[in-house]
């Protein structure tokens, strides 16, 4: 390989390096920034969209998962609490509907 090509090599690592490192640190200030204390994040969903706790599950490394949720609004959001009592906010999006729905009977090809 001659030295041309080399630093072309060089060049492109370098870029892809520092791209890397811009958008890991874009991703960890997101992270970040939607993320709060449960009681403040909780406070937050409750005041400013009237949403309440709908649903709960345990997650992956002990987290909480939880589903908030407004009928009145149909606004909604999924937070997951780790550990550490920190809430972060996973996704949230309107048009929330509450549904029951049976289980396919054992019998049919669903």
């Amino acid at each position: 390989m001659n030295q041309k090509v080399k630093m072309l090599h060089l060049s492109a690592l370098v870029m892809a390096t520092g791209l890397y490192l811009v958008t890991a640190a874009h991703a960890a200030a997101q992270q970040i920034r939607n993320c709060g204390p449960r009681p403040q994040v909780v406070e937050r969903l409750t005041s400013t969209y009237g949403e309440t706790r709908q649903s709960v599950g345990m997650g992956a490394n002990n987290s909480l998962i939880e589903v908030f949720a407004s009928s009145e609004t149909g606004t909604w959001t999924i937070t997951m609490t780790r550990a550490d009592g920190v809430t972060c906010l996973i996704a949230s999006g309107q048009s929330y509907e509450t549904l029951v729905e049976a289980l396919p009977s054992g019998d049919s090809e669903a």
